[in-house]
């Protein structure tokens, strides 16, 4: 397929676009502590710049040191001094034939207080102290660590909101703490001094863009932030002339793009992020805060102001389900929301919406749904992602699952100041790291043994591959996948079956050749007389045999019953742990027609969790009649029952046709042994090695794969 439209040249503004991918903006903490561009900034944006994307709109880029520090390694362009490092960075993607917009951002309310109390302190030593941030980066991780420990202690938790300086926003309307994951705080209501020094922060930044020669900017107005909240009523309960009518609500972001049009003359494109409907109805509040038909209106209005285009989002951090969609949410759910806005206006309209595959976003471009196809985390799972397209390679792109991995690892990461991760490609925001020379190609035909293909050993093939290894993959299933042959049973987990085809299909065309049905000894790997061996065997969960009548044939890990596709209906079901697969395998038997109990030992459901997995798998459950138990612990299993024991001593008798485990995995590594019985190259990796995720797998093998020379 040719994909015509998608790579039809396109405008914004006098901006001429060589193609319709954008990449939409994500924060993802790849700049320098000081809010320079550093090499990391050049090797992540450049890799989406090579893999042919149009047009790059950066990742949140602030405009203020104190109040509007977002994430710690984010791109300032409240100073003078960042705009050269900046040049530098939009002159590299330029001569890949790339545009680039800035985003320029202020979280508001939604700020990590902490991070505008310290990050505008910790910067004054700059100047006067060589190799400043080599000393006090460690120092910054420390305390950052003791901060987050907070939430293990409940009062001080509490406390710290009182401590911090408060956030700001439109209105003195503090987050539900209930709804984010996110700690509380305390929210401070701009007056009418502060709301013009924020604007003028705004449009002082947008004047630095235009000297560093960046294309355009665009206004973060979406997710919840600052512009948002003075747009929402919701969120601006003002009664001046910043609140009230939608006129008077908007009246912030207008004035902000009056004084970007003066400074920055009407050629430089202007073009906004907008939130079209908050989605409060989808949390049982209907009809607060914005919702489609005031989208519209302020979608026409900004038209009317002079905007150049708009960059359609939804939700906020109140709603994050549908702000940052789970795997669970079906793709393209969006376009009709995107339709009614690209029917109301005439200037060009961008917009992500599940986007995934070529074919997609070529037919939403087709139907008139959009004028461009805005992608973001497809272009962390795979930068080359419209290379591929265009060069009709399709099959070979990695597409995004929905894992939630980097969003994630952004918030986890940040405190650590590093950056965002993805769990299908690791390689992402590490390209400084993992590049041609600390990844040569100097396999020269030796052979390497990869022992599973589950996603550690599919990576390891993959990379080992493209070094010009002589990769052979022996599984002793009839299918890749490992783990996540469990994993896309419940419902709605379609997705994970692209992880599996994906990551097989790029081994394939990376060179390695897999075997599936094989039985590894000493014997078969001494014939096949391997340089090194990579051992991808994953993991294991078990049942906790102590426990008296777990032997019963009804007694098996959720992850068993998962990957058998085990089927049973009017049954009593225990699931015994309420980590996410205990939440997916009572999901599964729920959806089946049975009557669910879980018991979590830990005080709370979904202990570790994180909490958009939490919002988006709980509610189901809880709506499903689904019994909760924390606090408990399961001391037998009987005929039809079992006996769990409660936090305060006593003892109840749920019933039980069935009980499941999920209260763990194991590392599965005895050919590790084996393997060095033959040759003294062995490597575990993934779960093999230790137990995690997918982004662990995928990460083990490429780091351990990168030391084989």
């Amino acid at each position: 397929m040719s994909y015509e439209k998608l790579f039809t040249p396109g405008k914004i503004g006098n901006v001429e676009i060589k193609n319709r991918v954008v990449m939409t903006s994500m924060g993802v903490d790849v700049a320098e502590p000081n809010g320079k561009v550093g090499d990391r900034w050049m090797e992540y944006y450049s890799a989406r710049s090579k893999g042919e994307v149009g047009l790059i709109i950066s990742g949140i880029t602030r405009v203020n040191e104190s109040s509007g520090v977002g994430l710690p390694l984010q791109v300032s362009m409240a100073r003078d001094k960042n705009i050269e490092s900046l040049r530098r960075g939009v002159e590299m993607l330029h001569k890949n034939g790339t545009k680039y917009f800035v985003q320029l951002h202020h979280a508001g309310r939604q700020n990590e207080a902490i991070l505008g109390m310290t990050w505008g302190l910790m910067q004054l030593p700059e100047r006067f102290i060589p190799n400043y941030w080599d000393y006090s980066l460690p120092l910054a991780r420390k305390l950052m660590e003791y901060y987050t420990k907070l939430e293990e202690y409940p009062k001080l938790f509490e406390l710290q909101k009182y401590v911090m300086l408060p956030t700001v926003s439109a209105s003195k309307v503090p987050l539900d703490p209930t709804r984010t994951g996110l700690p509380p705080s305390r929210v401070h209501k701009l007056n009418i001094l502060e709301i013009k020094l924020l604007q003028k922060q705004f449009i002082d930044a947008a004047v630095r863009c235009k000297e560093a020669g960046v294309d355009g900017v665009e206004l973060h107005g979406s997710h919840g932030y600052l512009i948002q909240q003075f747009l929402s009523p919701h969120t601006n309960r003002r009664h001046d002339c910043y609140g009230g009518s939608l006129e008077n609500r908007m009246r912030f972001v207008l004035e902000i793009i009056e004084g970007i049009r003066k400074k920055c003359g009407s050629d430089f494109p202007v073009i906004v992020r907008l939130t079209i409907d908050e989605f409060y109805d989808t949390v049982g509040e209907p009809g607060k805060g914005i919702t489609i038909d005031e989208g519209i209106q302020i979608a026409k209005r900004f038209e009317e102001a002079g905007v150049d285009a708009l960059d359609l989002s939804v939700g906020g951090y109140e709603t994050p389900n549908h702000t940052v969609e789970p795997m669970d949410i079906p793709v393209g759910w969006r376009a009709p929301y995107v339709r009614a806005i690209k029917e109301a206006v005439k200037i060009p309209v961008i917009a992500v919406g599940v986007i995934r595959d070529p074919d997609q976003a070529e037919k939403l471009l087709e139907d008139g749904v959009q004028d461009f196809i805005g992608l973001a985390r497809p272009l962390l799972a795979d930068p080359e992602w419209a290379k591929k397209a265009k060069e009709d390679r399709p099959d070979e792109i990695q597409r995004c699952i929905g894992c939630l991995a980097c969003f994630q690892t952004l918030f986890e990461n940040a405190f650590k100041f590093e950056p965002a991760e993805c769990a299908l490609n690791p390689k992402c925001c590490r390209e400084l790291e993992f590049n041609e020379n600390t990844l040569p190609k100097d396999g020269d035909g030796r052979k390497v043994i990869v022992i599973g293909a589950g996603p550690a050993g599919l990576t390891a093939a993959r990379e080992l591959a493209e070094r010009g290894f002589k990769v052979v993959v022996l599984e002793k299933e009839k299918c890749p996948g490992g783990q996540l042959n469990a994993a896309n049973k419940p419902p709605h987990k379609e997705k994970m079956d692209w992880a599996i085809n994906d990551l097989e299909t790029r081994a394939k065309k990376a060179g390695a050749e897999i075997l599936y049905e094989q039985d590894v000894t000493e014997a078969s790997l001494k014939r096949r007389k391997p340089y090194a061996v990579v051992v991808a065997t994953g993991g294991a969960s078990g049942v906790p045999r102590k426990i008296p009548g777990a032997d019963k044939k009804t007694v098996m890990t959720g992850a068993d019953a998962l990957k058998n596709e085990l089927k049973l209906e009017d049954k009593d079901i225990v699931v015994v742990g309420t980590g996410l697969t205990g939440l997916e395998t009572a999901e599964y038997f729920m959806a089946q027609g049975n009557r669910i109990t879980m018991v979590e030992m830990q005080d709370k459901i979904g202990p570790g969790l994180y909490a958009q997995h939490y919002f988006d798998l709980y509610p189901k459950l809880y709506e499903g009649g689904v019994l909760f138990m924390a606090s408990s612990k399961l001391t037998e299993i009987g005929d039809g029952f079992v006996v769990v024991e409660t936090k305060n001593g006593g003892k109840v008798k749920p019933k039980a046709d069935y009980v499941f485990f999920a209260t763990g995995v194991r590392s599965v590594n005895d050919l590790v042994e084996v393997a060095k019985k033959v040759c003294p190259k062995v490597y575990a990796v993934g779960d093999a090695n230790k137990v995690g995720t997918i982004r662990h797998a995928t990460g083990s093998a490429l780091r351990t794969t990168a030391e084989i020379h």
